[in-house]
């Protein structure tokens, strides 16, 4: 369930490298590794010491919806490797984050993380505890792992998503904002009236980060209304 991490430009152009297949290489993994050293993304993260070429999707969409500057508790789900929770501390270094992850996490300075399934009963009241605050922004990069099945692996992300979102539902302050990864077809229906009934705009992007090719799309829902406006609608 770890979100695969990776701001902007990071144009396309460079050297073009060739990979040898080595022996005990596959041809998908050579492809693989193709692709990465070709990458610009990838050079500029290392560059700029961030973990992941995905830390750049969430520069991108935040420079397209401006939510980082005035976040200062942050729960960051799919945490792993680290480069949202790395972006989130450069926006603004007092902000608090907690993250989660079913794999482990490198420690970054000033984020609590949690090496436990997000689908625990018990990982709400952890993240919490962990953060200290109700959050003013959740970020998910979170995706199941894909069987290579279109259709069923958009159902099992989205599953994911709405999750996320149940969460931000039930924890955000107001005004807050929530992001996540929905995959090719955006928030489906349910997912889509949740995050409009509760949020004042609700968006998808992709930023250009995201390999050409690749599914992924983001939703963006921003301006939380808080839940004692919720709770008097639906009585």
């Amino acid at each position: 369930m770890s979100g695969r991490k990776g701001g902007s430009g990071g144009g396309r152009g460079g050297l073009h490298e060739r990979v040898k297949t080595a022996r005990r290489r596959t041809a998908s993994s050579t492809r693989w590794l193709q692709r990465q050293l070709n990458d610009p993304y990838v050079r500029r993260a290392q560059a700029e010491g961030y973990r992941s070429r995905a830390a750049y999707k969430l520069l991108e969409l935040d420079e397209k919806f401006g939510f980082l500057k005035k976040a200062r508790a942050v729960v960051d789900l799919g945490i792993t490797p680290g480069g949202w929770s790395q972006v989130v501390r450069k926006a603004n270094p007092r902000a608090k984050v907690a993250g989660i992850d079913l794999l482990a996490c490198e420690p970054i300075e000033g984020v609590a993380i949690l090496e436990m399934d997000f689908m625990d009963d018990a990982a709400p009241d952890a993240l919490l505890g962990a953060l200290g605050a109700a959050p003013d922004l959740v970020i998910s990069d979170m995706a199941a792992n894909t069987v290579g099945h279109p259709q069923t692996d958009h159902l099992r992300t989205i599953g994911l998503a709405e999750t996320a979102a149940d969460f931000a539902v039930q924890t955000l302050q107001p005004g807050g904002t929530f992001v996540a990864k929905v995959f090719a077809g955006g928030a489906d229906r349910e997912l889509l009236t949740l995050l409009k009934t509760h949020f004042a705009s609700v968006k998808h992007a992709k930023p250009p980060a995201s390999r050409k090719g690749s599914p992924e799309l983001y939703v963006v829902a921003q301006g939380f209304k808080g839940r004692a406006e919720r709770d008097e609608k639906e009585e």
